[in-house]
């Protein structure tokens, strides 16, 4: 019988726990580790680094928590969007959507043009925009193919971060006690990095100033939500991705951070393009710069590839709960939801576009929206909990029936929700974070306003998540 009529109008669920993990991984191991923790140790000091991205785990551990609970009982694409618009309002969660998919989309033009600069230590005759065109066109092919297909893809491109990291760790470990030696019979540091200063060399304001940036660096974990619509069994396996992604992110960039602090010297890090690369020529690890450039190149691409299925998702997400076009929740017959993924690209080429012709005005916003847009979704999150539970208790709901249940509620949400709100209130202190608000704050008034007053709604159908069972 030709289905083509309602030509496969659903998502499929064909994403495994190894995918949902690898995927959140993937939009969250990038630059933000492997280039910019020298500045972190340079600001806040070594034992202030470790003390920032511990504190940056526990904000993304409490809101981990919160998606848990209302992913399993919702799995639906579009995460935190469909449940604002559920539990906070349409308003809401239509603007939350657009400014999400507006970041994401803007992200994938940077990382693409990131990875471009990287290819011209191999190629430095090549023109930046032929390689742009090159990872924009694999992108687009890893994303059309299928759910299965991109998951598999960030699968491996995540293993290569994660394989890079390891050996990081124990290499970078084993010389700093000492028990491999380094290059040019130099000692090995043990703990003298740690011990030649202060906590806070630079104070509280230093370690404030890093605590914005370490925040940032845990977005993408909320991914798992983004594609728990597509994921087998989701009671089973969102919890235990959301539980391997926590434990396992907060693992490998607290120990790489503990190693980097323990190898470099705090008052110089800063000055270091990459201090991974760093550490491996004190060991004396031949083409270490060429390993760790491609390691970021496949860094790169995974945060690219992971964020336009997120920006791809929301756009889905977005025309399920009819807050734009039908024809943008259409999907094909792999299950691909092609028009929302070919909207997303065509945005992601203008903001690449607007890097070479604009790079000080337009280009400059898109980026500032792009880490801006992830955190009102942490904070949405953590806000559609607590309305969540209250409105599930309300129409006679039993909490030991729910199959994951945020502890110590509402305590726990309610933490996250101050701490994220803080995050985004400090963006104001920080010069080169403050566009971020001027840019973002005004997108996202002005869409939450263009829905409330002037989209037309015929009768009183409500969006569809609204309707979802709770499972």
């Amino acid at each position: 019988m030709n289905t083509s009529g309602n030509q496969q109008q659903e998502l499929k669920r064909s994403m495994k726990s190894r995918h949902l993990f690898m995927i959140s991984l993937g939009g969250v191991i990038g630059t933000g580790l492997f280039i910019n923790t020298g500045n972190t140790i340079h600001e806040a000091g070594p034992l202030g680094a470790i003390l920032s991205y511990m504190v940056g785990g526990f904000i993304m551990l409490l809101t981990m928590l919160c998606l848990g609970e209302l992913t399993v009982a919702m799995p639906v694409s579009g995460s935190f969007q469909a449940y604002a618009t559920k539990f906070i309002g349409a308003p809401t969660g239509f603007a939350i959507g657009w400014l999400y998919w507006l970041g994401w989309a803007a992200t994938v033009a940077l990382e693409s043009l990131s990875a471009a600069g990287l290819m011209k230590r191999w190629f430095p005759d090549s023109p930046i925009w032929v390689w742009c065109l090159v990872f924009i066109g694999l992108l687009f092919l890893l994303n059309a193919l299928s759910a299965k297909a991109f998951g598999e893809a960030e699968f491996w491109f995540a293993s290569i971060k994660v394989l890079a990291i390891i050996l990081f760790i124990v290499l970078g470990g084993a010389a700093m006690f000492g028990l491999i030696h380094m290059k040019g019979g130099q000692e090995a540091p043990m703990f003298s990095n740690f011990m030649s200063t202060g906590i806070l060399p630079n104070g509280i304001h230093g370690l404030l100033i890093t605590m914005l940036g370490v925040n940032f660096s845990f977005q993408g974990t909320e991914l798992i939500g983004i594609a728990a619509g597509e994921s087998e069994n989701p009671e089973k396996t969102i919890p235990r991705s959301i539980r391997q992604t926590v434990w396992r992110t907060l693992f490998f960039f607290v120990l790489a951070i503990f190693v980097v602090a323990g190898m470099i010297p705090w008052e110089t890090a800063n000055g270091i393009e990459s201090p991974f690369v760093a550490v491996f020529d004190s060991i004396g690890i031949p083409y270490a710069a060429d390993i760790m450039n491609f390691v970021v190149l496949t860094a790169l691409l995974s945060v690219a590839n992971s964020g336009l299925y997120a920006a791809t998702r929301m756009v889905y997400s977005l025309s399920k709960e009819k807050m734009t076009s039908p024809a943008l929740g259409k999907v094909n017959k792999r299950g691909v939801p092609m028009n929302a993924l070919l909207l997303t690209l065509a945005i992601a080429c203008l903001s690449l576009l607007s890097s070479f012709v604009a790079a000080d005005t337009v280009y400059l916003w898109l980026i500032s929206l792009a880490g801006l847009g992830a955190q009102i979704g942490w904070i949405a999150l953590s806000a559609s909990q607590l309305a969540f539970r209250r409105h599930y208790v309300k129409n006679g709901g039993k909490v030991e029936d729910l199959k994951f249940k945020t502890p110590l509620y509402p305590y726990l949400p309610m933490l996250s929700l101050i701490l994220n709100l803080l995050v985004m209130v400090s963006m104001a202190f920080d010069a080169d974070q403050r566009i971020a608000l001027y840019c973002g704050v005004p997108f996202y008034l002005a869409c939450y306003f263009y829905y409330r007053f002037k989209t037309k709604r015929n009768g009183v159908e409500e969006p569809s998540a609204v309707n979802q069972k709770i499972i």
